[in-house]
């Protein structure tokens, strides 16, 4: 890019609490340990951090993505040209907002919240205890397990568009349906989450995020890099079925395999690249359409350069 030394001399002055790294290899950034370098890797601390990086961008002409955990999301081998912004620490503040409200950082994971969810007796976010994300991406994906998700749950969301402004969405003004939200089309940065939730018995609570928790542990291969679900559930059945179905169980290219436990997730053996990843999508998507007449489309994000 030109003007590289520029850029990075006025993204260091912007940010001030946060940081920016060159040419980030991706596979230390994201749950299926696979990913080319990604030009900047940020760090920002701050909402103003957010908006003066957006700012920034425009000015440089620099694209942008952002990233929650990395847990549902597919680096390409050749990397991503651009920036990413990734949401930490300090975005990882969780807090009552009244008996029945909590807020939390984009940057805060999932299970901690639905934790302190359940030490606080609040009942509504059980669903969510197993599901690796932080609570942004949740909501950039209207997240969900068990019969529930985010959109039944979320009140109000704070962000940063694009030309550096701050925003806030009531529930109803996000979009959310089955693994969407206007935030796949709009380029906001989600900073922070309002959850609405109820009143419960804390040992019914944690009752029944325990068994969540070991039913998923019994049913999906968790000891293993992935990307969590790796399909979309087509409307009428469920895509680790029709896999396991089809014979794909252990199906393998290169690295990456059709889990055997749970057919529904492709895992990384622990030398997949994403080029085996996607031909191994590929090719269930094939065999399964064969088989069924089904089509498969990913739930995973698939970002980077060709």
């Amino acid at each position: 890019m030109k003007n590289k030394d520029e850029f990075l001399k006025e993204a260091k002055s912007v940010l001030k609490a946060g940081r920016i790294l060159e040419n980030a290899p991706m596979k230390d950034y994201t749950t299926f340990h696979i990913g080319g370098p990604a030009d900047f890797l940020v760090f920002p601390a701050s909402m103003e951090e957010v908006s003066g990086m957006f700012s920034l961008f425009s000015r440089y002409e620099i694209p942008y993505m952002i990233l929650g955990n990395g847990s549902n999301v597919l680096v390409r081998d050749k990397g991503v040209r651009g920036a990413i912004l990734k949401f930490g620490e300090p975005f990882s503040k969780i807090e009552l907002a009244s008996d029945t409200e909590i807020v939390a950082g984009a940057g805060a994971s999932l299970k901690d919240v639905a934790t302190f969810a359940a030490d606080n007796e609040l009942t509504g976010l059980e669903f969510a205890i197993g599901i690796p994300g932080s609570i942004g991406g949740a909501v950039f994906m209207n997240a969900g397990a068990y019969g529930s998700e985010m959109k039944n749950v979320v009140e109000k969301v704070r962000s940063v568009s694009p030309d550096g402004a701050f925003h806030e969405f009531w529930a109803n003004e996000l979009g959310l349906s089955y693994r969407q939200s206007i935030f796949q089309n709009n380029n906001h940065a989600i900073t922070a989450v309002k959850l609405r939730l109820s009143k419960g018995e804390g040992e019914t609570i944690r009752f029944k995020m325990e068994d969540l928790t070991k039913r998923r542990e019994e049913k999906q291969p968790l000891e293993m890099p992935s990307a969590g679900s790796t399909f979309k559930r087509p409307t009428g059945y469920f895509a680790g079925t029709l896999i396991d179905q089809t014979g794909l169980k252990g199906l393998r290219v290169g690295g990456a395999e059709v889990s055997k436990k749970h057919a529904g997730f492709v895992i990384n053996r622990g030398d997949a690249t994403a080029e085996d990843v996607l031909n191994l999508i590929e090719e269930v998507k094939r065999r399964v359409f064969e088989a069924h007449g089904v089509k498969l489309y990913p739930e995973v994000r698939i970002v980077g350069e060709e």
